[in-house]
């Protein structure tokens, strides 16, 4: 479909009508930040990696902030020579700013804006990626961490926000291949330099003796982290954004955190009150830890407590009723041969190897695509994920939080989230109120995965 023709058949809905909606159209409202899509260059390892792709021309993707019930203005401006949008992981937006191309918006060309406006209904650690072009714009570094704060401050003495990032370079520190096809088909394609906040094992400081937020997100496109937290003591706080119900154990070192692509966790950390004691985020490697970053005690003060901390308050997200819920079940696996994706204008790595309910993704903006399943508006479900493959899948669904209920191979911590990790011929029974109308994306987040067929969409009517 020719661009003409998909913004006449989207229509108004999907643009001006859409923005007025907001109060947009047609003016600037106080508050509106412009984040620019530009190239960029920065030493990840040693010496600059040039075709890096930012919002500034020589940093990291910023941190954005924004508070709970309070409306965001965001202006996405693409200077690149290939299309773009922007999507809003995790966040419960309305459908026309998920950023999703043809399903929600046409992609933002070279030279356009696209403004996009919501307003969280959710606290918490959320993060932000580009859905068109996915798999180079953000093995080069589309990726950022999006912060909702709180109504109420929870009363923690610091902040600290982690993107954890792996990137594939060559010995010259410039870019290789996104992707294998070997890797697309099988596990993924891992990258040689992993970095936090696109540094390499950073020091933090930190005050002595205080609470600490510790906000983790792994933006990567394929690898899993496998995570331990030492030096101090430590309790997760939130999973994906939403609170828990009270602190919880971290895993210790026989079985570290598993924190799969697309996923966060934030951890109430109690700083040791000597100067100069150290923290340490490290992940488990096959020959042992890798040190990510650390946290350093400076000053002096009094060693607070995790025991001050009261459970921070829930988000406002309906609860299922497994009663009168009906069942969907959804097969991930293997592609059926002879199947060739659309590349539209958002790219497709040339090659199907996966699918869905043994319907592979058939490209973005290939005709005749419809939707998994058809969810009716405020009703209660529960979703059944069935992993025929021998690959983990870190599976996606935008725009509804769910509550994972019951697996066949473990226990499963029944925390809301937006991204559950499918390991190897397991299966997952989820629960949702299909709460927010429209088309949702719902992926495997090792995007070589995604854009090899493990992608579709839910209609909720």
């Amino acid at each position: 479909m020719k661009r003409r023709e998909l913004l006449a058949s989207m229509g108004a809905a999907l643009g001006t009508a859409g923005l007025a909606n907001l109060g947009l159209a047609g003016t600037e409202p106080p508050g509106s930040q412009l984040l620019t899509i530009q190239n960029a260059s920065f030493v990840l390892r040693w010496q600059p990696t040039r075709n890096m792709v930012s919002l500034s021309a020589d940093a990291p993707p910023p941190v954005l902030f924004a508070r709970q019930g309070v409306p965001v203005v965001l202006d996405v401006h693409n200077t690149l020579d290939e299309y773009t949008a922007m999507h809003w992981h995790g966040i419960r937006v309305p459908n026309d700013m998920d950023g999703v191309p043809y399903l929600t918006q046409f992609p933002i060309a070279g030279g356009e804006t696209y403004r996009y406006g919501f307003t969280p209904p959710d606290a918490g650690t959320y993060w932000y990626h580009p859905h068109c072009m996915t798999m180079t714009q953000m093995a080069h570094g589309l990726t950022g961490v999006l912060v909702v704060r709180e109504a109420e401050d929870p009363g923690f003495d610091a902040d600290q926000v982690i993107n954890l990032r792996d990137f594939r370079l060559d010995e010259s520190d410039a870019f290789l291949d996104a992707y294998t096809l070997g890797g697309a088909a099988r596990a993924g394609t891992l990258g040689n330099v992993m970095t936090a906040n696109w540094l390499h094992a950073p020091v933090y400081d930190q005050p002595a003796g205080g609470l600490v937020r510790l906000r983790l997100a792994n933006t990567d496109t394929t690898r899993i982290y496998r995570l331990t937290l030492t030096g101090a003591e430590a309790r997760i706080i939130a999973w994906d954004g939403h609170p828990l119900s009270g602190p919880a154990e971290l895993p210790g070192a026989a079985e570290p955190l598993a924190l799969a692509p697309g996923q966060r966790v934030d951890i109430a950390v109690a700083v040791p009150a000597g100067e100069g004691r150290e923290v340490f985020l490290k992940t488990r490697m096959g020959t042992g830890d890798k040190t990510m970053a650390t946290l350093r005690a400076v000053g002096t003060g009094p060693a607070r407590s995790l025991a001050e901390l009261k459970p921070l308050p829930a988000n406002p997200i309906p609860e299922p009723n497994l009663a009168t819920a009906q069942t969907h079940e959804f097969v991930f696996g293997w592609s059926p041969e002879g199947t060739v994706p659309n590349d539209g204008l958002c790219g497709s790595l040339g090659a199907t190897f996966w699918s869905i309910n043994r319907v592979p993704w058939a490209g973005d903006n290939a005709p005749g695509t419809e939707p998994l399943a058809e969810l009716d508006h405020g009703k209660s479900y529960i979703l059944r994920l069935r992993n025929e493959s021998p690959n983990r899948h870190p599976v996606h669904l935008h725009g509804l939080v769910f509550r994972p209920l019951r697996s066949n191979k473990r226990t499963l911590a029944p925390y809301w989230t937006d991204t559950v990790l499918l390991l190897k011929d397991e299966t997952i029974d989820i629960a949702l109120v299909a709460d927010n109308p429209g088309d949702w994306a719902f992926h495997c987040h090792v995007i070589e995965h995604q854009k090899t067929g493990l992608a579709g969409f839910i209609r909720v009517t």
